[in-house]
């Protein structure tokens, strides 16, 4: 058994009765967006919150322990992700990300934004010339030090 299993497992399970990520989210008392994250084998659960993913998706006690231990995070199959909606999200780093570089060091200096200590928030936008996908990332600023 490895993380992968117990995420391929947690997907079947989901898929099988229908459950919302936002509801396992309501339960665990978290955002959506990170309890998915977690579930899909990028965030690491401490033990209460194992027990309640691995009370909804029905997992061994050897599986919620998988989900806490820490992943290898990133790992996507593809250097060049292929399926085509994440695929969008590397064509929006390629064809802005020196527009975000260059607008975050104007803004703040030489540094980066935080994928540690950071936040998203992902919504449907009502749109009557079809609904938009809202997405508001914020990641704390990280100046480069000298030393």
């Amino acid at each position: 058994m490895s993380r992968l299993d117990v995420t391929e497992k947690i997907i079947t399970t989901k898929v099988a009765k229908g459950i919302k990520w936002s509801d396992v989210a309501t339960k665990v008392g978290l955002s959506k967006e990170w309890v998915t994250a977690a579930c899909l084998g990028q965030m690491t659960l401490d033990p209460k919150q194992a027990g309640i993913v691995g009370e909804i998706f029905g997992l061994s006690d050897a599986e919620q322990k998988w989900l806490q231990v820490v992943p290898y995070k990133g790992s996507l199959p593809t250097s060049v992700p292929t399926d085509p909606l994440i695929y969008r999200f590397y064509e929006l780093v390629s064809v802005y990300g020196t527009t975000f570089k260059e607008l975050i060091h104007e803004e703040f200096g030489d540094g980066i934004m935080s994928a540690i200590d950071f936040k998203m928030d992902l919504k449907r936008e009502a749109d009557p010339k079809g609904d938009r996908v809202s997405i508001v990332m914020s990641g704390k600023f990280l100046p480069y030090k000298t030393y």
